[in-house]
């Protein structure tokens, strides 16, 4: 007969399967509350994974990316919020990160499009600089970066690069939007034009774009709940708001494959000899808790 404590312990303890499981619908943009119904895992249950995957995967790739030999470096800044919209954060709480308005910043790779490195907060100069600095730190040689025209990159890049980059900025003009108001209401008006200028070293003109990193502002919309506009899914914490980026970001560059690369980014960049599984991505936060338990 076997040992009723083991049989807690095997209860708690969810297979790597289903595991793998809730990870797969986590970034498939469901939500928490969702998953409970689908799979019937308590929502703590589900909770409690995120918090340990968010740390092993936050972990495994600021570990794993650095020395990369990216040429050309894109970044951008997404919107999201937490704990509640800007407007209806309490007096007492306005200012603090993690109430109101949060910004993630991205970079891609333009060729592999791995994500090297993201950084969650306030879309001002401080930010930009952790991000700038984290993002010069992963790089082994000279490349080319294009950001939009948020001021802040100015300065950022230019303490963290010096002159070593080919940096240049896009700006996008935008018409009024069009329509009735509830119409507008998620929609920037239509792109006019936009002004390509040259901030340091010699970009090449051709590929000063932006376009890769919107494109993964989307995907990001479109794979994690917390994301979508006009939603209840929003992060209650913020620090729950980072694992989820993480986790997202690890199965980005190592388990989902690429339409036009026809492989993961991470194998695009030589930092990978194969192709990610869901079970792969368990591995990681296993040998994570593992490690926890142990110190």
């Amino acid at each position: 007969m076997r040992n009723r404590s083991s049989i807690i312990v095997n209860m708690n303890k969810l297979t790597t399967e289903r595991r793998a499981q809730i990870i797969s619908l986590m970034v498939e943009g469901v939500s928490i509350r969702a998953i409970t119904r689908m799979t019937g895992v308590s929502k703590n249950t589900v909770a409690k994974l995120i918090v340990d995957a968010g740390q092993a995967c936050a972990e495994y790739q600021d570990k794993t990316f650095h020395n990369l030999k990216c040429q050309r470096i894109q970044c951008d800044e997404i919107w999201c919020f937490c704990y509640a919209k800007e407007k209806n954060v309490p007096q007492e709480k306005r200012g603090v990160l993690g109430y109101g308005d949060v910004y993630t910043w991205t970079a891609i790779d333009a060729d592999s499009k791995l994500v090297p490195c993201w950084f969650v907060g306030r879309r001002d100069a401080k930010y930009a600089k952790l991000f700038i600095d984290d993002l010069a730190s992963r790089l082994a040689n000279r490349v080319q970066l294009t950001t939009d025209g948020h001021k802040a990159y100015l300065s950022a890049v230019e303490n963290a690069f010096g002159a070593n980059v080919d940096y240049a900025m896009l700006v996008k003009l935008y018409g009024a939007p069009q329509g009735k108001e509830e119409q507008r209401r998620c929609s920037p008006g239509e792109c006019q034009g936009t002004i390509k200028g040259t901030v340091s070293g010699n970009p090449d003109k051709k590929h000063i774009s932006t376009s890769f990193v919107e494109r993964q502002n989307l995907t990001m919309r479109m794979s994690m709940r917390r994301f979508t506009r006009l939603t209840n899914a929003f992060s209650k914490k913020i620090e729950n708001h980072e694992y989820m980026i993480a986790i997202y970001f690890m199965h980005y560059n190592f388990v989902r494959t690429h339409q036009s690369l026809r492989v993961t980014p991470a194998m695009a960049a030589g930092i990978s000899n194969k192709l990610w599984s869901l079970e792969d991505m368990v591995g990681i936060v296993d040998e994570w808790e593992a490690a926890q338990k142990s110190n």
